[in-house]
């Protein structure tokens, strides 16, 4: 019996209903290990899953991929749920999920080690970034539920320890959705209007879900460009959420969050006390010497008896004039002498000295003859005498007769 041909659209739209009529398949839980993960510009999510025997396609629309708490990579074993059905225009059969969660470790875990690796790589955990806190705020902003007991604790510890600083409660909704975009818009409002000298934002203790809107990304993004000194206080001390490792410190608990923020008034006016009577002690110890001092100059004879001193000193520099005349005296004596001595050397060594005793000195153009073979027959000749000068001729030169030679004339 010949059978009656069917078109391929036909054959795999009925494959699809009887997918779809499965009451198992319309619902399923399927372990694997994620494989080939792309995340559409669209929003969607494609995949594959597998496990040693076998691979099956999975596909995660926009809507139900956004409401995952992490980022799901190729390589790491989940568990999804969803229902199987087939893709006519491919005829491949493939899991369309709604939910997914890792196998084994919980999804808000592996979210936060997921954004703490990245922020971290991003260098939003840099110690470089820190502020220090201001030392003495005026104003302190606190980010928080305005009924929650943390508040309460916060604006007491604060009130006591610095009174003078202004407390400004700035409310907001620290869990549940919409939390973070609560908390990250009042960190900035505060920045933006320079509303305080330092923020506290935090939240008593809860569970890991009622904490987590401290570990979204825009609430970590939103501390980092804050220039105001930001104190995160989450929960209890074991607690560490991201905002944690942005802020600039990190209090264990919202009360250590006030402590760290202000100083203590009372330890300060005790340390100020100890400054005074330090201060006290040092000045009358001051004086206390200045005082025996004086004491002692007192007691010296100048300040008992101060024209006897002065007669003293009198005398001493009339013995110093004296000795100062007596040197005087002395040095112009021996400078007199010096001087005639020399005067009577050089009168000895004058030329004068030496044409008063008949000598005569013989020039030729001002230049002094030493020697007869300077002159020439005929050449003019001044002669100088002892009281005066006469002008000559030379008629003739002779020369000296020396040993063993013949004069010249």
């Amino acid at each position: 019996m010949a059978m009656q041909p069917v078109s391929v659209t036909q054959l795999t739209q009925y494959i699809k209903l009887l997918l779809d009529k499965d009451e198992i398949l319309s619902q399923v839980c399927v372990r694997g290990e994620l494989s080939n993960y792309k995340a559409h510009s669209s929003g969607h999510q494609y995949f594959t899953l597998k496990d040693e025997g076998a691979v099956i396609s999975c596909v995660m629309f926009r809507s139900d991929a956004m409401k995952m708490r992490f980022r799901p990579e190729s390589g790491m074993k989940v568990i999804l749920y969803g229902r199987v059905s087939l893709f006519p225009k491919s005829g491949q059969y493939q899991i369309y999920v709604t939910a997914m969660q890792p196998d084994g470790v919980g999804a808000l875990a592996v979210a936060f080690e997921q954004l703490k690796r990245r922020l971290y790589e991003e260098g939003l955990f840099d110690p470089a970034h820190k502020q220090p806190l201001p030392n003495y705020p005026h104003r302190v902003a606190l980010i928080t539920s305005p009924t929650g007991a943390a508040v309460r604790d916060m604006t007491r510890i604060l009130g006591r320890r610095w009174p003078m600083a202004e407390v400004l409660v700035c409310p907001v909704r620290v869990q549940g959705e919409g939390a973070a975009e609560e908390i990250a818009a009042m960190v900035d409002y505060v920045d933006k209007h320079q509303l305080a000298d330092v923020i506290i934002t935090g939240r008593g203790g809860g569970s890991l879900e009622d904490l987590w809107a401290f570990n979204e990304e825009i609430v970590a993004r939103a501390i980092y460009r804050c220039t105001i000194p930001v104190i995160s206080a989450v929960g209890h001390e074991p607690d560490v959420t991201i905002s944690d490792y942005v802020a600039d410190v990190r209090a264990a608990t919202p009360s250590n969050a006030a402590e760290i923020a202000v100083q203590d008034e009372a330890a300060i006016r005790s340390a100020l006390r100890q400054l005074q009577l330090r201060l006290e002690q040092a000045e009358g110890r001051k004086l206390t010497q200045l005082r025996q001092r004086l004491d002692a100059l007192a007691q010296k004879p100048v300040m008992k008896r101060p024209e006897a001193y002065l007669q003293q000193q009198e005398l001493q520099l009339e013995m110093l004039r004296q000795r100062l005349e007596h040197a005087g005296t002395g040095m112009v004596q021996k400078n007199t002498l010096r001087f005639q001595r020399t005067a009577a050397k050089l009168d000895a060594l004058s030329p004068l000295k030496v044409l008063g005793r008949g000598y005569a000195m013989v020039t030729r153009e001002d230049a002094v003859v030493r020697s007869v073979t300077q002159l020439q027959p005929g050449d003019p000749v001044a002669v100088a005498l002892s009281d005066g000068t006469v002008q000559c001729t030379v008629d003739a030169v002779q020369r000296r007769k020396q040993r063993g030679k013949k004069a010249d004339i």
